[in-house]
């Protein structure tokens, strides 16, 4: 019989949801061409707009102009992480308790699509923004769905990804940023890692709507604040994904692990690395969402996780070990 606690409620039921979903993300590549033709040709994706730094790209279904913006940098990792408000009141709502955190940074009104962007940091550093205004996407002659109740024609190339799914990033303080998620942005924790005592998190998968899981923090081994693990993207089904391994061996692409299903989330996934060496999880969850308004939040010990992945595939090294910028040490 395990030690471990009764599984707690982490979050208020009764706390209006005031983040509608995660919205689009900036990746830093240092070969921007590179990771464009991996997103493009090998990952399905359509180039939308490009500026002299950067290039933004779209997934089929996404309604919003663009999904991912790759910029030009001397080292991969994350940009910002932008999250849509749930209402324009809702989005003042968050601003005001943002604000009293002291992790706020202003607003702007130069984000293509966005309007004007409420600009925050997480406890660890991460830049995210908050919106409302937003230019959903208009789909031209190249790719005009059949159907005009999804965004584009599916593209039936590479991956074929279908949105953005969550963002994974690293972090020096799990504790510390539970407490912002829950506290500040009203996210609910659905699942966790914890360490010995059972209580103390070490890694951490939120959600801020019905999905089993948005926003990501694994404690990062090395103590180093603002990294990224990795960015997901969701496909139509877990066939797709066998799929994209075909796919990614023919395009000389790195396959880190899987295809295979996690036991924390059930998602079934496969991960590569792309060109400017940020790690990429091709995933899909099935039919699995978190319904429950009262959901209680999972624990993982050391020993379950030591069983490895559902089907008993051990987790590689290098997903505990990898993460964007690479540090000196890690080269």
């Amino acid at each position: 019989m395990s030690d471990a606690p009764a599984p707690q409620l982490t979050h208020d039921p009764e706390r209006r949801r005031e983040i509608a979903h995660l919205g689009p993300i900036e990746l830093y590549t240092p070969v921007l061409e590179q990771s464009r033709d991996f997103f493009v040709r090998v990952m399905g994706l359509r180039e939308v707009h490009r500026d002299e730094q950067s290039i933004y790209l779209h997934t089929w279904d996404d309604y919003q102009s663009w999904t991912i913006r790759l910029v030009q940098r001397e080292h991969a990792g994350m940009g910002r992480t932008y999250l849509r408000a749930a209402s324009p009141q809702a989005r003042e709502r968050l601003i005001e308790t943002i604000e009293a955190t002291g992790l706020g940074l202003g607003r702007v009104t130069d984000v293509r699509g966005l309007g004007e962007v409420y600009l925050f940091t997480d406890p660890d550093g991460h830049e995210m923004g908050l919106y409302w205004d937003v230019e959903w996407y208009q789909a031209d002659d190249e790719d005009r769905p059949a159907l005009k109740n999804q965004a584009a024609a599916y593209p039936g190339r590479g991956a074929n990804l279908r949105r953005l799914d969550h963002v994974n990033f690293l972090t020096a303080d799990v504790p510390g940023t539970s407490a912002f998620l829950r506290d500040v942005l009203g996210a609910r924790c659905t699942e966790q890692i914890v360490k010995d005592d059972h209580v103390t998190p070490a890694a951490i998968w939120y959600s801020v709507g019905n999905k089993s899981y948005d926003l990501v923090y694994t404690e990062d081994w090395t103590g180093t604040r603002g990294r990224l693990h990795h960015v997901a993207f969701a496909t139509d089904t877990r066939e797709e994904i066998l799929r994209a391994a075909d796919v990614c061996l023919e395009a000389g692409v790195h396959i880190e692990t899987g295809p295979h299903k996690h036991a924390i989330q059930q998602t079934f996934f496969l991960y590569v690395w792309e060109p400017g060496g940020n790690r990429i999880e091709i995933c899909n969850a099935g039919a699995r969402l978190i319904l429950a308004p009262d959901w209680k939040t999972i624990s993982w010990t050391k020993e379950e996780r030591a069983k490895g992945q559902a089907w008993g595939l051990k987790t590689i090294d290098t997903f505990h070990t990898h993460g964007t910028p690479v540090l000196p040490a890690n080269l």
